[in-house]
Parts: C-alpha cells; sequence; structure tokens
C-alpha cells in the first residue's frame, strides 16, 4: 500500500513537471525556479512587478502544489492582497471598507483590518493568460482523478491553444479511464478549434464523433454554424465531416438512451417488487385484498427513521450501519402488525371479499392518522448511508444513482429468499398447499388458520423491508404507501395471482413499460395507458401472464 501511494505521489509530480516544462520556458523560468520556496513565490505573486509575477506563476505551476490553486485563482479574480506594512500577501474579501485576511498556503482567517492597509496585486493581460495556464496545468496534474477530470471537463467548455500541448502530456501519463476520456475530448476539441493543421482537424472530428456526449453534440452544431457558405473548399470537407459526425453522435445518444431508460425501468420496477411481492403472497394464499397493504409499507419506513433517531442519539459514529438494523425491525414490527391485523380481523371475514376490502381500507385509514397523530403530518428526515449516496454516469448522460443500484439488489435478494421459503422449507411447501387446494391442505392435517396468519405477517413484513428501501428515495410521511398500493395490485395481477415468478416479471415489465411511455405522454398519461392496457390484457387473460395450477385454483 506504501509502494502505491509513493508511486501515485511520484506520478502526480512527474505529470506536473512535464505538464509545466512544455508550457514555460526560456530565461524568465529559469530565473523564477532559483527562489528559494514556494513562500517566496508568493510573495512575489503580491509584491513583484509584472514580469516577476509571470516568472513566480511559472515556476508556481511545476510545484504540481494543489493549494496553489484558490492562490492564482485569487490573483486572477483580484482577491489577492499585499499589506503595506510587511509585504504579507493575504488572499482578501472587502465588505465595507473592511478586508477579511485568509492566509493564503494555511487557509485560516488571519483576522480584519481597514482596506487601506493592503494593496490589491495586480494583473495585466499577459500574466492573465498565464494564470489561466498556470490554472490549468496545476489542476491536471492534481492527484485527485475527479479534479482531473473536472480540469479536463472545463477546457472543453472554453479550449486554449496555449493547452494542447499539456493535454497531450496529461493523456500520456493518466491512467484513470474516466479522466482519460474527459482528456482526450478536451484536446481533441481544442484541436478542432485552433489547430492549424487540416489533418489534425479531421483527427479531431473523428475523436469527437466516437463519443456518444450530448455536449461534443452542442460543441460540434456550434463549430458547423461558424463556418460560412463561402468558406473554401478546405473548410466545406471539415463542415461536411463534422456534420456526419454529429448524425453519428445523435444514433450513439438514442442508443444509450433507450438502455437508460431500461436502466430506469429496471430501477422503477425493484420498488414495485418489492411493494407487491408481499401483497402477491397474501392475496395468492388467502385471497383477501389487503388495502392496508400500502401502510404496512408506511411502518417500515417509519421504523427506518425510529432507527436512525436512535443512532443519531446513541451511536452517531455508527450511522452507516443503521439501515443494516432497520431492514430486520421494520420486518418485525410490519409483521407483527400484519398478524393481529389476521388475527384480529381477517379470520372473521374469510369468503367475503367486499366486506375485507371495506375492512381494510377503513383500518389503512386508522394507521394513516395514527401516525400521524405520533410524528405529526410532516414528512420525516432519513439520510441515506455513505455507501448509498452519489451515481455513476455512464455514457450518452445516463445517471444512475447508487441508492437506486442497492434497492434493485436489496429486491432481488428480497425474492430469491422468498422462493427459498416457497421452495425448500416446511412452512413452505404448507403454504402452496393451502394455496393450490384450502380443503384438500385441512384434510392433511395442515393448520390452514396458522398458515394463514403467518403469511399474512410474511407478508406484511416484506412490505415492511419495502419500507426501508423507499424511505431512501421517496419522503416518509403518513401517506408513503398510497402512492403503491394501485401499481401493487396491478403488478399481482398482471404477473398472475399468487405466482413469485409472475410478480417478478410484472414488476420489472410495468416499470420498463412506464419508463419508455413517460417521454411521450407523461408520467400521469403514461400511467392511465398502462392501466388501460392491464384491463384489456386481464380480459384476454383472466388469470395473469403465470396462472397458479390446482383444483382449487382452476375450480
Amino acid at each position: 500500500m506504501v509502494h502505491a501511494m509513493v508511486t501515485q505521489a511520484l506520478g502526480s509530480l512527474a505529470r506536473a513537471l512535464l505538464l509545466c516544462a512544455a508550457l514555460f520556458s526560456g530565461t524568465a523560468y529559469a530565473q523564477a525556479i532559483e527562489a528559494k520556496s514556494i513562500e517566496d513565490l508568493v510573495a512575489i505573486l503580491g509584491a513583484g512587478d509584472f514580469t516577476a509575477k509571470i516568472d513566480a506563476t511559472q515556476a508556481l505551476a511545476t510545484t504540481g502544489d494543489p493549494r496553489l490553486v484558490p492562490i492564482l485563482q485569487a490573483l486572477l479574480d483580484g482577491n489577492l492582497y499585499a499589506r503595506k506594512s510587511d509585504h504579507l500577501v493575504v488572499i482578501g474579501k472587502e465588505q465595507g471598507g473592511t478586508l477579511t485576511a485568509t492566509d493564503p498556503l494555511a487557509e485560516k482567517v488571519i483576522g480584519q483590518a481597514p482596506v487601506a492597509d493592503f494593496e490589491r496585486a495586480r494583473v495585466n493581460n499577459r500574466l492573465r493568460t498565464v494564470l489561466q495556464t498556470a490554472l490549468g496545468a496545476l489542476q491536471l496534474a492534481h492527484p485527485d482523478p475527479s479534479r482531473r477530470k473536472a480540469s479536463a471537463d472545463a477546457l472543453f467548455k472554453t479550449p486554449s491553444v496555449e493547452m494542447i500541448e499539456p493535454l497531450r502530456l496529461a493523456i500520456e501519463h493518466e491512467h484513470n479511464g474516466t479522466a482519460r476520456r474527459a482528456l482526450v475530448r478536451a484536446l481533441a476539441a481544442t484541436e478542432l478549434q485552433f489547430s492549424e493543421k487540416i489533418d489534425a482537424k479531421r483527427a479531431a472530428v473523428v475523436t469527437l464523433a466516437a463519443l456518444a456526449d450530448p455536449d461534443v453534440r452542442s460543441y460540434l452544431n456550434g463549430r458547423i454554424n461558424s463556418i460560412p457558405e463561402t468558406a473554401n473548399a478546405e473548410q466545406q470537407e471539415l463542415k461536411a465531416a463534422m456534420t456526419a459526425a454529429v448524425v453519428q453522435i445523435e444514433r450513439r445518444i438514442a442508443s444509450w438512451q433507450t438502455f437508460g431508460n431500461v436502466l430506469q425501468g429496471i430501477s422503477l420496477g425493484s420498488v414495485l417488487l418489492l411493494a407487491a411481492i408481499g401483497l402477491a403472497i397474501t392475496f395468492g394464499v388467502m385471497g383477501v385484498i389487503n388495502m392496508a397493504h400500502g401502510e404496512m409499507v408506511m411502518l417500515g419506513a417509519y421504523t427506518t427513521y425510529v432507527v436512525q433517531l436512535a443512532f443519531r442519539q446513541y451511536l452517531p459514529g455508527g450511522l452507516d450501519y443503521a439501515l443494516l438494523v432497520a431492514v430486520p425491525a421494520a420486518f418485525a414490527v410490519s409483521g407483527l402488525v400484519g398478524v393481529a391485523i389476521e388475527r384480529g380481523i381477517i379470520r372473521w371475514l374469510y369468503g367475503r371479499p367486499l366486506e375485507t376490502l371495506l375492512a381494510t381500507w377503513g383500518l389503512s385509514l386508522m394507521l394513516q392518522q395514527a401516525v400521524r397523530s405520533f410524528f405529526g403530518p410532516t414528512n420525516m428526515q432519513v439520510t441515506s448511508p455513505s455507501w448509498m449516496s452519489g451515481a455513476v454516469e455512464l455514457t450518452g448522460g445516463v445517471v444512475v444513482t447508487y441508492n437506486r443500484i442497492w434497492i434493485a439488489v436489496f429486491a432481488l435478494l428480497v425474492f430469491g429468499l422468498l422462493i427459498f421459503i416457497q421452495r425448500r422449507t416446511q412452512f413452505g411447501l404448507q403454504m402452496r398447499a393451502v394455496t393450490q387446494n384450502r380443503r384438500m391442505a385441512r384434510s392433511m392435517g395442515i393448520r390452514s388458520g396458522w398458515v394463514d396468519a403467518l403469511t399474512f405477517g410474511l407478508g406484511s413484513g416484506i412490505a415492511g423491508m419495502a419500507g426501508v428501501a423507499l424511505s431512501q428515495i421517496d419522503n416518509v410521511s403518513p401517506n408513503l404507501g398510497q402512492g403503491y398500493i394501485v401499481d401493487s395490485f396491478m403488478v399481482v395481477v398482471f404477473g398472475g395471482v399468487g405466482n413469485l415468478w409472475g410478480t417478478l416479471v410484472g414488476a420489472f415489465g410495468l416499470g420498463i413499460i412506464n419508463k419508455f411511455l413517460e417521454p411521450y405522454a407523461g408520467a400521469v398519461l403514461g400511467k392511465i395507458l398502462v392501466l388501460v392496457a392491464i384491463v384489456l390484457f386481464i380480459q384476454w387473460r383472466p388469470r395473469g401472464l403465470f396462472a397458479l395450477k390446482g383444483r382449487a385454483v382452476e375450480a
């Protein structure tokens, strides 16, 4: 590990020296580099003449020290000052005749003093150009790949002829794939705009055409518009090449957008799967239309909030692990409430679906009001752990957040666990027997009432775990579950009542279809179209995609 750190540090230093060697050469540079320390060079920036400042800037750029970036930026922005009494150089913020002085290297506030005690460090056009080049070189040599990428992105937006050679050297020494792609893009754009060789411009167009990047498309369109109709044959040929490149980029972007819609659909499908899978169990085994299923999801989300609150108060250092504790806690809370509902209400209403629907709907309103009275009507804040924060940016502007990825993984893990319980445990065998033929199962000695209670508790517990996942992407409020109850029923009916594989296919299928419809029909109209399509599908196939087999089911 130490060897890797040393190698990285030497690589950064070598990259900085190579970049700046390409940028600065000559007598002035040789004189400036003779300064004893960074502190001496920074002092020259505040008190020296323009030639000395240029020499000092060039020398500072060779160090590759990231602390110098805000100093050079302050000089460029007119926020670098020198104290008249002792020529101390500071970064200043002027307000009402008072200057708040900050030590430029230590980045600590020194104090406040009248502006009259300081003299602003001046810049001219030549120094300004050198400063911009030096800032670009320092950023390209930064040890952090994200900073190097950000610098390359900035150079792509504002190309500079002075940065062609530093960009080439930076690409040669860049080992991070993301930063390297950004550097290649910036170099191609710079060469296309400033290179005097037509072959270099053609090569730059070919490089840019291989990128599925909306920014590159906009850049090329701007270059196309800058070439007049009266341009010579060479420029017209280049214009035609750029036009063909734009068409190629648009084709690539369309392909990536399709892929992005599929990813977004899978993300939505994983949420629908978590919300619907518990309902599929209870609906399939007991035939109960549980309108309070959404409130089990809501209880799981509030359990997550309570667990995080406890961690903040008693174990703030372990907040990243609160979600791991919230999953079993939410399963237990929602599962126990589900068992209590089944034993207290549902078991008296078997065979009467309308009464069950009305009873569970009334129960959902009661649970919402209970939570609203206890926690209040406002949304509760649930913080995502560090390992779920951030996003990964793919080609073509496709961005996938880490929390969506983790939710998809979590949904598949829950699904796999349920398949194992259903296929490999005694309880799963009894649950399947009751689903297929309740009377026959009873005659074989299976306690169907016990199976019903545990099944309802299992479905409610899974809904609680869905609430844990939803707390990371949605507001935790008393109405959280209401937004998913209709979609959950659609998934269950579409996939096949009581069939877990049907629920999986239905959830991801509806999620992907929704995401492809939204750009054309909008979110609301898209849902309506999906609902109409499901109604028509059920008319053709009443038992859904994957109908259960069994005497009772087929009767």
